[in-house]
């Protein structure tokens, strides 16, 4: 019986941390056509943003957490925008990384899959990423929160677990060209929303209060990572 258990995880090990296949090169430019299309027109981007928001708000309270502040809760709503609320120092390296982890998450998280992907880490990818939306799930502090991260742990770990190895590439390649275009788009909107005068207390003014650093210069930081992971993400994607 030991010697079964031990080759069920062994082999489950190797499912999970092991190498797949990489897709078909239709796969992964019809994945990216996908992710365009839901990334694009604004209807449908009105509902697919709550994703971005989901790995916005997540990276907030992640960077919090490795910074040593104390977590208190996630919002998630339903206009797309979220509130990260961390306990800690107003001031210092802590919260100035904290603040700054917003709009550079989706895409870097992106990034990071790609590199994933690029090595053929298919599944690790899959329950990583179910791990991550779990664990923030814990933090949720409002219904309409909970409802969404849920749904999103809940296709993740549907697919890694029932999926066969062509749909688990395509969903995970769906989600990483989604991280990395849908990274691009909200720095975009911030910068008009501040041309127009809106968006007075924005993630990039925050941390020109707390740097003296212009909100301009931030917005640029947010533009430059967004864009580079898109080029080097999707660079490590082609390559199949």
């Amino acid at each position: 019986m030991d010697s079964t258990a031990s080759t069920s995880l062994a082999t489950l090990w190797d499912e999970v941390f092991g190498s797949q296949p990489d897709p078909d090169t239709w796969v992964v430019v019809a994945t990216a056509v996908a992710a365009l299309a839901v990334v694009l027109p604004h209807g449908v981007w009105r509902v697919s943003r709550n994703a971005i928001t989901i790995a916005h708000e997540g990276g907030h309270g992640l960077v919090a957490l490795l910074t040593g502040r104390s977590l208190s809760g996630i919002r998630l709503h339903s206009d797309t925008s979220g509130l990260t609320v961390s306990r800690g120092r107003p001031t210092g390296l802590g919260m100035i990384l904290t603040a700054a982890a917003g709009y550079t998450a989706p895409p870097l998280l992106g990034l990071g899959g790609a590199a994933l992907l690029g090595a053929g880490h298919i599944t690790a990818l899959l329950w990583l990423a179910t791990a991550l939306l779990l664990a923030m799930l814990v933090m949720i502090r409002n219904a309409y929160g909970v409802l969404t991260v849920f749904l999103a742990g809940g296709t993740f770990l549907l697919v890694s677990w029932l999926a066969g190895p062509q749909v688990q590439a395509a969903f995970a390649y769906a989600v990483v060209w989604f991280l990395l275009l849908g990274g691009v788009r909200p720095a975009f909107e911030l910068q008009a929303k501040r041309r127009r005068g809106g968006a007075g207390d924005s993630d990039a003014d925050q941390l020109s209060r707390l740097t003296h650093v212009p909100a301009g210069l931030w917005l640029f930081l947010f533009h430059a990572v967004s864009l580079c992971a898109l080029i080097g993400g999707g660079r490590w994607l082609l390559e199949v």
